[in-house]
């Protein structure tokens, strides 16, 4: 199949300009079917993994009330991080300000509903992050991240919404006791998926792109 036709790469740009992070716009009445989820984890295996491994895990969890106690560690990791983040935070003075308040608002909206999401996503890879080498770190997390990203891009093309967090990994104990993940696998993000409301998401706005050819250069 050619890919590179006007009409296949107008569609795959699409896809990958406009897959967000959803929050405000989850349809948290609406079922996700099972096999709809085992579709997109099918395609996000595809992606590549340090060495071949494949040591990818997903940890798919639907139950209520795992899903009530996961939401609360996610809460308190959230508001503890943004009071944080209010007490040194600047004035709003410019466009770019205004749109970080948006996205907090949405961030609260997220964290304040995340148990209603019909699925919460966890990917995972097997081992742990020790070593802190760079090429350590990169082969670890690099051998799960693609896969992840892989995963909301093939949610986004069926008409579902995922959203990239990690603030309960500030609770990865308790979240891997809660789940029974094993002392050897590393937690990578929490996913919650559901429909998603309308299909009029856009292209964000982005600061302007810094490349360095052959060399690094100085501003």
């Amino acid at each position: 199949m050619n890919l590179a036709t006007p009409k296949n790469l107008a569609i795959l740009d699409h896809l990958l300009t406009t897959t967000r992070s959803v929050r405000k716009r989850l349809d948290f009445t609406r079922p996700v079917e099972r096999e709809v989820i085992e579709q997109c984890l099918d395609i996000a295996v595809q992606a590549p993994s340090g060495s071949n491994r494949q040591g990818w895990r997903f940890v798919i969890v639907t139950d209520g009330e795992k899903k009530r106690r996961i939401a609360e560690l996610y809460r308190q990791a959230w508001y503890g991080y943004n009071a944080q983040r209010t007490a040194s935070a600047a004035p709003v003075r410019t466009a770019e300000d205004r749109q970080m308040q948006r996205v907090i608002s949405s961030a609260r909206y997220l964290a304040d509903h995340i148990q209603d999401a019909p699925v919460l996503v966890i990917p995972c890879i097997e081992g742990r992050p020790q070593d802190p080498a760079p090429a350590a770190q990169a082969s670890l997390y690099g051998s799960i991240l693609p896969a992840a990203w892989s995963l909301m891009l093939a949610l986004r093309a069926r008409g579902l919404g995922s959203a990239w967090t990690t603030l309960h990994l500030q609770y990865e104990r308790e979240v891997a006791d809660l789940l029974g993940i094993p002392d050897g696998i590393t937690q990578a993000a929490l996913l919650p998926v559901a429909y998603f409301k309308g299909d009029d998401f856009k292209a964000a706005k982005r600061k302007p792109i810094k490349t360095y050819w052959n060399s690094w250069q100085t501003e």
